[in-house]
């Protein structure tokens, strides 16, 4: 079909490294045609690359991977939309404004002026702006969320900055374009992804929150009046649990498996008093309990923390990520909100079609590549050209490309190192949160 674009997403956090293919349609829709993933807990700290070696081979597999499934190849990934979750993620509010020479009607560039000098408030030097995120506008005196089109001299805007720390970009550009030769399309934040394709509009203009609970951080993001009211991310999330656990004098693999199969978050009114393997199940419930009490009281503190009230959301709660899938958590979190609760679903318009991998493990890669495929025309993919073969069995290119001399010897040219960059970010602020860790991860 024409129009048709290949796009591909990357998802770097401490427990994986998840690559997709999608398909971009006409209409908007965007089909998730692979994804392939590789553990990364051993390179990975909390979103930010520690190993550039070890992070490079893990992307390497899962491009490898990506380009053997029949619905990529022969397509070959030469650029990827990249996104970005961690402890350090948060925002930060900004206010910038502009006076026009005169009366006029404001349009797409004097939105895109403002934005721009978001983008360059001065700054924190440890952090980088990766989003302006606008949260109102004024024309004059008087407030709208709806500006363009408005008539006035003074416009004013207020944005909600979500900054970085400033190694996770840069260690992310030395290990794809410096050594895999694949370059960035853009950064994309994960946590405003999905909050795009997972909220509806309704929910946003009642407020709501959306809540990722990731391995080792919970990101958290809340909307009122159809915009994102606060983002920020918490060091708490399901590895916690299992960390927990390993004081029973078990390893950490088994403490995730007992966690996943045994595990509730909300304690039984009749405690288990089986022994598992000499394991005291009772033990076990405790320990899941106090901590997923923990980190919910923390989730829910966070309204708070925003400056609101459990009321300012009537939407509710929707949650993803794999600490959200823990038996019990999604009830947790609304006895202790008082709020509906629901769980994250891909949109119609976004089509798995990759059967291996199910919904709920594919939300923040999914929403990527479908963020990726509205924020330009770019394509990721490309076809190799099949070589010319000629009767003669000599390569059919002039002398100069072979050995630099006519003769019948041949020799196909060196292929070019691909050296892309990424496009310069601007500069960040200092951090909501202590910035000592980063990552959020959609494991549990």
């Amino acid at each position: 079909m024409n129009n048709e674009r290949y796009i591909a997403a990357l998802e770097i956090s401490s427990s994986k490294i998840i690559g997709a293919v999608g398909r971009a349609r006409p209409g908007g829709q965007t089909d998730v045609l692979a994804i392939e993933s590789e553990k990364s807990d051993d390179c990975v700290h909390y979103g930010i690359i520690q190993n550039l070696e070890e992070a490079a081979a893990r992307i390497r597999s899962v491009i490898s991977k990506l380009e053997s499934k029949p619905e990529v190849a022969p397509r070959k990934i030469r650029s990827v939309y990249v996104g970005l979750s961690g402890l350090s993620l948060h925002s930060v509010i900004t206010n910038v404004d502009v006076r026009l020479p005169e009366e006029t009607e404001i349009t797409d560039s004097v939105l895109d002026t403002l934005r721009d000098k978001a983008l360059t408030s001065t700054v924190d030097s440890d952090y980088e702006v990766i989003d302006a995120v606008p949260r109102s506008f004024k024309i004059g005196k008087l407030e709208t969320t709806t500006p363009k089109g408005s008539i006035g001299q003074d416009v004013s805007a207020t944005y909600d900055l979500i900054v970085c720390r400033r190694e996770m970009c840069r260690n992310i550009s030395r290990t794809l374009p410096e050594k895999l030769g694949i370059r960035s399309e853009g950064f994309i934040v994960t946590g405003m992804a999905t909050g795009h394709i997972l909220l509806s509009d309704e929910e946003k203009r009642l407020g709501c929150m959306l809540v990722d609970i990731g391995a080792e951080t919970s990101t958290i993001s809340i909307y009122r009046y159809g915009h994102l009211q606060f983002f920020a991310t918490l060091p708490l999330g399901g590895r916690n649990i299992t960390r927990d656990l390993t004081s029973l004098n078990m390893l950490e693999q088994r403490a995730e498996e007992i966690k996943r199969t045994s595990g509730n978050a909300i304690a039984s009114e009749n405690p288990p008093q089986l022994n598992l393997n000499g394991l005291k199940l009772s033990d076990v419930s405790n320990i899941i309990v106090a901590r997923s009490e923990e980190i919910v009281t923390n989730i829910i503190e966070t309204i708070s923390h925003a400056g609101l009230k459990e009321n300012d959301l009537p939407g509710g709660i929707v949650c993803i990520g794999g600490g959200s899938k823990l038996n019990g958590m999604l009830e947790l979190i609304a006895n202790k909100s008082n709020l509906p609760v629901r769980r994250g679903q891909l949109p119609s318009y976004v089509r798995l079609e990759d059967m291996r991998t199910s919904s709920a493990d594919s939300i923040q890669v999914a929403s990527i590549l479908y963020e990726g495929a509205t924020l330009n025309d770019a394509e990721c993919l490309e076809t190799p050209q099949k070589a010319e073969i000629p009767v003669t069995g000599t390569a059919n290119a002039p002398a100069d490309e072979r050995t630099g001399a006519a003769g019948p010897e041949t020799q196909m040219p060196p292929k070019p190192r691909r050296r892309g960059l990424f496009d310069r970010i601007k500069q960040g602020i200092g951090g909501y949160f202590r910035p000592d860790d980063e990552d959020d991860s959609d494991l549990y």
